[in-house]
């Protein structure tokens, strides 16, 4: 049963378009059948803040079959590929509860990363996005993430359509927008933008506007915000994390 996203936390202020809109107890996935992937997946980081011990990793990855067999991806998709499950919605992120972070393995949260991506400077980023939420004076972190794919360069394929199976595009970068309410009521915004690869620059080398994101992956963020203040901000190459 689908249910109205409308009426999760995380998208009180907008969700973008998709195919399907897979609602999660604690994320929203946007689903492209296109792509055969999440479009975006939006959260609000540790939505809680519970005071507790984190549960440990489930690692139970399998496919969402909420999605429709001829634009669902399987594990069979990414065994021998050399491209790791990657989660959008990070693991780390929602740690508070078994089922909580059991839901962040489903297939409709992955994209194929480079290991040398996904192990190394996107984890450094999912890192520093939970340091900012910790702040005293941050009272919620929306984040969405999703791919971007260039069709400039030779997009790669992983699987084999056949009757047992489909063609995942790999992603040439990914997206994270983050936006913050702090404890007098302002809203700001980060975004970034990263290679699919092996990187090596400091995070802030990967700061883009907002503005930016919405023009590359196609979509309106944030999109019940409006007024002059919310377009500055949008344009706004913000530095870390103030």
């Amino acid at each position: 049963m689908l249910f109205n996203h409308s009426l999760n936390r995380e998208t009180r202020y907008g969700c973008p378009a998709a195919d399907l809109v897979l609602v999660n107890r604690f994320y929203t996935v946007g689903y492209s059948y296109y792509f055969r992937q999440a479009k975006w997946a939006m959260e609000i980081v540790d939505p809680d803040k519970k005071d507790m011990d984190e549960v440990a990793r489930l690692n139970n990855f399998r496919p969402d079959f909420r999605v429709p067999k001829r634009f669902r991806a399987d594990l069979s998709d990414y065994q021998g590929t050399g491209f790791d499950r990657g989660h959008l919605v990070a693991s780390a992120n929602q740690a508070d509860e078994n089922i909580q972070n059991s839901e962040t393995f489903l297939l409709s949260n992955m994209s194929p990363q480079a290991p040398q991506f996904n192990r190394a400077k996107w984890r450094e980023l999912e890192t520093a996005v939970r340091d900012l939420d910790a702040k005293t004076n941050v009272l919620e972190t929306y984040v969405i993430t999703g791919p971007i794919f260039d069709f400039m360069t030779s997009i790669k394929l992983i699987g084999k359509e056949d009757k047992n199976g489909i063609e995942v595009p790999v992603p040439s970068h990914f997206f994270k927008c983050v936006l913050t309410e702090n404890t007098r009521g302002q809203l700001h915004m980060w975004a970034f933008e990263m290679e699919n690869a092996a990187l090596n620059k400091p995070l802030a080398d990967y700061r883009v506007t907002t503005a930016y994101i919405e023009q590359r992956a196609g979509m309106s963020l944030w999109d019940k915000l409006t007024g002059p203040e919310i377009e500055r901000e949008k344009l706004k190459r913000r530095a870390m994390w103030t």
